[in-house]
């Protein structure tokens, strides 16, 4: 526990915005949604961000709203998903900048019958979910190592915590997400390096993502939290060096539930629910 004198430090900086990050954060996925809400969250505690997402995504806009805020932002446009391309960027992220923090959000997901779904859809969720996620930690890691302080977060789900068909790979990638980040947490003890991982519900980002949560029914609606309000809380956690993070009490309550529901009835239940979800798109 930290003494009274650093509670009270901590609590002082981060009520006036002082958060001591003397280095960038690195924010994956930064163009929409959540990865927008971090790179803001985190411009508005004056901290400097290096954004990351795919080419054409309006990621320069989200970029230049950071530095309207007072701080240093850059922004990478590139595929995560090609390894090639990973390693270019963060050998130059590595070369020219001080890091800080990692915010692994980049992700991707959807609800599909397997049997149909495309190699694409399918490598793409591990490449990006699993793959990208290790090997950003694993390049930026001696970066961050050589700090005072600093952060790691990568965002999983709850659905992390149930096996469920119709989506079957997702949450299969954010399990590993999940046990990654335990496990990295437990073997960077004693080194400057918190890693903390986020296990978070549906979001409604965009109005396809919306229609999917109405389309799931009362659990979807029930799950659902606020971005904006997504982000802060994930900021908070790490920066009180938590190792899970849920964000909503509706979600911290799922969580509970979920540890005394056995595994066969959860997986039922959630599977039920992505069966209708694809109902109302006329897929089943």
């Amino acid at each position: 526990m930290p003494s009274m004198t650093g509670m009270q430090s901590y609590l002082m900086n981060h009520m006036t915005g002082n958060t001591g990050i003397d280095g960038y954060a690195v924010i994956t996925g930064a163009s929409t949604g959540l990865g927008k809400c971090f790179a803001l969250e985190l411009a508005s505690r004056n901290i400097n961000t290096i954004l990351v997402s795919l080419p054409g995504e309006g990621l320069g806009d989200v970029c230049s709203m950071c530095r309207g805020k007072g701080t240093d932002s850059v922004f990478y446009e590139t595929d995560l998903t090609d390894m090639s391309c990973l390693m270019d960027l963060t050998a130059e992220i590595n070369r020219k900048y001080k890091v800080s923090i990692l915010i692994n959000n980049a992700g991707m997901g959807g609800t599909d019958i397997f049997e149909k779904a495309s190699a694409g859809y399918i490598t793409g969720i591990i490449r990006l979910n699993a793959c990208a996620t290790t090997m950003m930690t694993h390049e930026l890691l001696p970066n961050l190592l050589d700090g005072k302080s600093s952060f790691v977060l990568n965002i999983s789900s709850l659905a992390s915590l149930t096996p469920t068909g119709f989506k079957t790979v997702y949450p299969a990638s954010k399990c590993f997400v999940r046990y990654f980040s335990v496990g990295l947490r437990n073997e960077l003890k004693g080194t400057p390096v918190s890693v903390s991982v986020a296990l978070l519900g549906p979001m409604a980002t965009r109005p396809d993502i919306a229609e999917r949560i109405r389309s799931q029914g009362w659990i979807g609606r029930f799950l659902t939290v606020p971005v904006e309000a997504v982000a802060k809380e994930c900021v908070d956690g790490m920066f009180r060096r938590k190792g899970t993070i849920v964000c909503g009490l509706s979600n911290k309550f799922s969580r509970c539930l979920l540890k005394v529901i056995p595994e066969g009835i959860r997986a039922s239940v959630m599977t039920r629910t992505m069966s209708n979800e694809l109902k109302c798109q006329g897929l089943i």
